[in-house]
C-alpha cells in the first residue's frame, strides 16, 4: 500500500500502449470503442490504458488549431541568450506570457528557444521589446518569423515501437 504523498512509479509502455498512442496520434477523436475494435481488445481495456497514459503524462489529448485561420497573423521563434544565474526567473516570466506557446531550454549558442503566436506587428513589437528584451537576465534575442509552414506532424509514434 502506498502513502498519499508517495509517488507511484510510472510503468513502462508496452506494445498495446504504443498501439493506442499511435492510433490517437493519427486521430485524437477516436472513441475508445473504435480503438478497441481496431486492436481487437475490450473497450474497458482501452479506457483503463488511456486513463493511465494521460494521468502519467505520456500523452495529452488536445485540439491543435491553425493559428493563421484562427486570426493570428504572425507566428515565429525567438532565440534568447540569458544570464545563467537568472535562468529560472526568465523562464518563469516567459511561462506567464500567453503569446509564448512553446518554451524550450536548449544546448548550444541559444539558451532558451520560444515559439510565439501574435495577432499583429504591434503585438510582436510589444512581445519582443517590452515583454522579453526588458526581462532581468535576458542578454540577447533573435526573432524569426514563419513565412510558410511546410510540414506539421504529430504522428511520430513512440520510441518503443517495433521496427
Amino acid at each position: 500500500m502506498t502513502k498519499k504523498n508517495e509517488k507511484i512509479k510510472p510503468r513502462k509502455l508496452d506494445k498495446l500502449d504504443c498501439q493506442i498512442v499511435n492510433l490517437l496520434q493519427t486521430d485524437g477523436r477516436l472513441s475508445n470503442t473504435s480503438i478497441a475494435k481496431q486492436l481487437g481488445i475490450a473497450e474497458a481495456t482501452v479506457r483503463t490504458r488511456l486513463k493511465r497514459l494521460i494521468n502519467e503524462k505520456y500523452i495529452k489529448i488536445v485540439a491543435v488549431g491553425s493559428p493563421h485561420k484562427l486570426g493570428f497573423s504572425i507566428t515565429g521563434n525567438i532565440k534568447i541568450r540569458v544570464d545563467i544565474k537568472k535562468k529560472d526567473h526568465v523562464l518563469q516570466e516567459l511561462i506567464d506570457l500567453k503569446e509564448c506557446v512553446h518554451i524550450n531550454l536548449m544546448t548550444g549558442s541559444t539558451d532558451v528557444d520560444v515559439d510565439f503566436i501574435v495577432k499583429s506587428l504591434d503585438e510582436l513589437n510589444d512581445l519582443v521589446y517590452n515583454k522579453i528584451s526588458n526581462l532581468d537576465g535576458v542578454i540577447t534575442t533573435e526573432t524569426s518569423l514563419i513565412m510558410e509552414q511546410i510540414k506539421e506532424n504529430y504522428a511520430w509514434g513512440t520510441a518503443f515501437d517495433e521496427e
